[in-house]
């Protein structure tokens, strides 16, 4: 795992969990534009994900491999679900869902890079 990329999914996850949290307190719904955004985070995972496997077996680096797959398949599966739950409720709510679901993957990131870090 790079801390560069590790970096960029953290930062583009708390952006988007910025630009939620604007729509929640506007009392706005998710726009097509966020959802968008949460496609481009999710691209970046998708290459995290790569890289990880890439590296893993490699033998780069010894983790456990259970926990590690558990966290990236974790993060690969939130923010669809939760694009598709705002996609759908039409209310100030979708941005809240939007907001947590960031929220959930940044700190998901977090876990990684320790993880992998141990």
């Amino acid at each position: 795992m790079t801390l560069p990329l590790a970096l960029l999914v953290g930062l583009l996850c708390a952006a988007l969990a910025a630009w939620a949290l604007l729509f929640v307190v506007r009392d706005r719904a998710v726009v097509l534009r966020q959802l968008w955004g949460a496609a481009a985070v999710e691209g970046v995972l998708v290459v995290q994900a790569v890289v990880l496997g890439v590296v893993q077996a490699a033998g780069d680096h010894a983790v456990d491999g259970l926990l590690l797959w558990g966290y990236v398949v974790t993060q690969l599966v939130v923010l669809p679900f939760a694009a598709a739950w705002a996609f759908a409720e039409r209310t100030r709510w979708s941005s809240v869902v939007l907001l947590v679901a960031a929220l959930t993957v940044a700190f998901l990131e977090l876990r990684l890079v320790q993880i992998w870090g141990a």
